[in-house]
């Protein structure tokens, strides 16, 4: 592994990772979970803890009662249809969400540090895309190599000169975060495009009031149920501003798109139309949805389609699930589309080794949150370096998600070692290395007893007048011991996360 000297003379590195863990860290010794040592964010199997209410809540249940409610809830969430697809599985596409009942605590000091970091970074990142899709000032000055942009799979020439509604361009914002056995919390990548998963916050929320409502007794936990009103909220306040009462729809894929459920789920509980391109229509400049009492004006599209297929006429020509016209009346101010198209340029992996020089550049503030170093290997000397160090590295596709793609080093063979190399080599573009990070662990149901998993942290953001960061987010657990693979369609599960006052 790489100095911690060199480490942070990396592009876009600001906060090198030690190679060496300390015993202590942020008020008590790390667990050793799996053979690895990890930051344990609650520490409820030793004397010593962090969320004393929390330890003692759940060390009021005996094992055998625990497994009965972790049964209950999967019993529950199996009744109910909460559910998520996986493309390609030999089991069936559609499956149960996979939800632990033991929760992920966060201590509101903690929160309000990493949800200052989040607002800098999405204000700084919408500033970035009105930039680069604009006068190109950042590009013309150097600090992000304008090659870099030009070449990324997630521009979008189509949307130069686009000024969205309200100029916000990332509407709706999942970053995902991980905890380091260091102590110190870092942004592994942001999701600006179709992020998903905030509908199993509030599930998941649900669900532990009905199973284990005993654990909710005399803890402060900030409250979560109001997103969908707060997400409605934020699409009517970037409506064009010629229209005093917006009417906002969801554009959904269909019913086999992964993360369908949610796109019902949001609909239902924002009280707007849930609607396939076939259901929208452009016509006299403005987009209207058929209803029963014929054509009404649509101002506002939560749009859960990729932009290649949101309009054959100007993306992919080949697309059935946009609605042909569609752009038009957007880049003529007639339509809001959120996320902005276009927004995924500000989530490449390779950009997202610049945010911090991202953040200085529009704000004139370091970062709050670091990120993880990161390799470019479309940059000569960081490529020779991965490509010498693969064995300690993680490689990821540039623009990939999912978990698809990447390599972890330290756990690939020989061949998958060689395969990765080859791939890099055919297309250093499209590909990044970091160091393999440690994430943390939360105590977690297996087998009727509780055991540590590692996990990370998805926040969601709102940004309309203001920007709103939920409290807590989507804590992804892996659930394959020693695994750091956290994705569901990875075998991945989740847990409730618990922001505490106190």
């Amino acid at each position: 592994m790489e100095s911690t000297q060199t480490q942070s003379q990396i592009q876009g590195a600001q906060t090198p990772i030690p190679s060496q863990v300390q015993s202590q860290v942020a008020g008590g010794p790390v667990q050793v979970a799996c053979g690895v040592v990890a930051y344990d964010e609650l520490r409820l199997v030793e004397s010593e803890t962090r969320h004393p209410l929390l330890a003692r809540s759940f060390g009021a249940i005996p094992d055998e009662e625990l497994s009965k409610r972790q049964k209950a809830a999967e019993e529950e969430l199996r009744e109910r249809g909460v559910t998520f697809a996986v493309y390609g599985h030999g089991d069936g596409a559609e499956k149960v969400w996979p939800f632990d009942i033991v929760p992920r605590p966060i201590l509101r000091d903690e929160w309000n540090r990493i949800e200052a970091g989040l607002k800098q970074r999405i204000r700084a990142l919408n500033l970035f895309l009105d930039d680069v899709y604009g006068p190109k000032h950042i590009l013309n000055d150097g600090t992000v190599p304008r090659e870099l942009i030009m070449s990324a799979d997630s521009y979008r020439p189509q949307c130069e000169g686009l000024k969205p509604p309200g100029g916000v361009w990332t509407h709706i914002v999942g970053t995902d975060l991980v905890r380091h056995n260091d102590g110190e919390v870092y942004v592994l990548e942001d999701n600006l495009r179709c992020p998903s998963g905030v509908s199993y916050v509030i599930e998941n929320r649900e669900l532990m009031k009905r199973v284990l409502p005993e654990v909710f007794q005399g803890a402060s936990i900030a409250a979560i149920e109001d997103y969908p009103e707060r997400l409605l909220s934020t699409l009517t306040q970037t409506a064009p501003a010629d229209v005093a009462a917006p009417k906002v729809v969801l554009l959904t894929p269909g019913v086999f798109n992964s993360a369908y459920f949610e796109h019902t789920f949001l609909a239902q509980h924002m009280g707007i139309d849930l609607v396939l391109a076939t259901d929208l229509v452009v016509k006299d400049g403005r987009v209207w949805v058929k209803t029963t009492q014929g054509p009404e004006r649509v101002d506002v599209i939560y749009r859960r389609i990729d932009d290649d297929f949101l309009d054959p006429e100007c993306f992919r020509p080949d697309s059935v699930l946009g609605v042909p016209g569609l752009m038009e009346v957007y880049r003529n101010g007639g339509v809001t589309l959120a996320n902005a198209p276009g927004a995924g340029i500000a989530d490449d992996k390779a950009v997202y080794a610049y945010v911090p020089k991202i953040i200085k550049y529009y704000l004139e503030e370091d970062a709050i949150l670091a990120n993880v170093p990161t390799y470019l290997c479309g940059e000569g000397d960081q490529l020779d370096y991965v490509l010498a160090h693969l064995p300690e590295l993680v490689v990821k596709p540039t623009n990939a998600s999912g978990g698809y793609g990447i390599t972890l080093g330290p756990r690939a063979s020989k061949a998958e070692l060689a395969k990765c190399a080859e791939s890099i080599r055919s297309d250093p573009r499209n590909y990044v290395a970091q160091p393999f990070l440690t994430l943390s662990t939360v105590p977690t149901v297996v087998n009727g007893h509780l055991a540590p998993r590692h996990v990370d942290l998805r926040p969601f953001i709102l940004y309309g007048s203001d920007i709103f960061v939920l409290p807590g987010g989507l804590t992804r657990v892996a659930l394959v011991e020693g695994s750091m693979i956290v994705n569901s369609s990875q075998g991945g599960g989740s847990k409730d996360t618990w922001v505490i006052d106190g």
